[in-house]
């Protein structure tokens, strides 16, 4: 906590926040402003609340510290940024961003509140870094609606793929690649890669010629082949590109991207690969961190409790890690012992338990 501590100016607003931060990591079987302002032994949630809406902090300073947090205990060379969506169902029209609309937590249209995460994956763990809410239409297109939710008047729509460009501009760090998600339809597999943003069949990067023409414009009869496999040959590197990772009948966003260098087939696919780690981050924030759990409508209250979760979910991942390197460090100390397992006339035998012979090694069963 000494990391974010110099974000507030008074210590009240820090103990309060030790206070959610260590109840999000317990394990209340509901984490809101009333459980956790119990779990601390406050008679009220006033403070918790007053901590999310009224008190005087940036949750962006303290989402710029999460990512420093996880740069310095999860940092990977080959690291991946993997961009998704997820939203959490909701009752009534005064949430922040409500709306009906398609949601992969319901795996249906819902009355949802959407956000955009980018999520740092890597070898020795993976978490949130940064998250922007999704606006719709019908929330833009309405100053009053925007201003009582905490929204400024001038809020303007931001698509999706523009709330994933935002937050990968952000994040500082050059030379990681990134890979968008099913949900945003955009991978981008490659250090300095750029991505255009562009409707088309549902797919994901992958070896293909240089020279192959932008797929066809979604409603469009034009029908245009994808190519399926790297023309340099196996294991050669080849120019990126485009082809789908559905069938011809998937339906979505995609993206193109451009490097200036051929990238190994291997790296592709290894960058493909890693945005599931984002569904593993948001099924541990929303079940270990309660980053879905939040009881609030205006958006200072939602960004202040997701930043928080995040912080609390960062955590348990640089953790997990530093549990990880020591295991690893004792299993690699441990010196080998012989295996139980022989080999006798063509068959592998359990070696009985005895007394060791001249050659070291215990009688074979019959």
């Amino acid at each position: 906590m000494s990391r974010i501590a110099v974000r507030f100016a008074r210590v009240e607003p820090r103990r309060r926040v030790r206070d959610l931060v260590l109840g999000l990591l317990s394990d209340l079987p509901r984490k809101n402003c009333w459980s956790i302002a119990e779990w601390a032994g406050q008679a009220t949630p006033d403070g918790m609340q007053h901590l999310l809406g009224r008190a005087r902090w940036d949750a962006d300073d303290v989402r710029d510290d999460v990512r420093e947090y996880v740069l310095e205990h999860l940092h990977d060379e080959d690291a991946v940024l993997v961009v998704d969506e997820t939203g959490d169902v909701k009752k009534g029209t005064h949430t922040v961003g409500v709306q009906r609309q398609y949601t992969g937590t319901a795996g249906r249209i819902e009355n949802s509140q959407v956000a955009v995460y980018l999520v740092y994956a890597g070898l020795r763990g993976h978490a949130a870094v940064d998250r922007e809410l999704y606006v719709p239409r019908s929330w833009t297109c309405d100053p009053h609606r925007c201003r009582a939710a905490g929204l400024g008047e001038d809020t303007v729509l931001a698509t999706k793929p523009e709330l994933a460009a935002r937050m990968i501009g952000r994040f500082s760090t050059p030379g990681t690649a990134w890979a968008g998600s099913q949900a945003t339809r955009s991978t981008a597999a490659t250090r300095s890669c750029e991505p255009r943003w562009k409707s088309a069949r549902s797919a994901t990067c992958s070896p293909s010629p240089a020279h192959m023409k932008s797929p066809p414009v979604q409603g469009s009869s034009a029908r245009m082949p994808w190519p399926r496999r790297c023309p340099s040959g196996p294991g050669r590197s080849c120019r990126p590109g485009l082809v789908p990772r559905g069938t011809a009948s998937t339906t979505g966003l995609s993206s193109t991207w451009r490097n200036p260098a051929p990238v190994p087939l291997a790296a592709l696919v290894r960058v493909a690969g890693s945005r599931w780690r984002v569904e593993e981050t948001f099924q541990s924030g929303k079940g270990l961190a309660g980053l879905d759990e939040h009881q609030v409508r205006r958006y200072i209250s939602w960004s202040r409790w997701v930043t928080l979760a995040m912080l609390a979910h960062a955590f348990l991942a640089a953790m997990a890690a530093h549990a990880a390197t020591q295991r690893g460090a004792a299993e690699t100390d441990q010196p080998s012992s012989p295996s139980l397992w022989q080999k006798s006339a063509g068959c592998w035998q359990l070696a009985a338990p005895g007394p060791v012979t001249t050659t070291g090694i215990a009688p074979v069963m019959p």
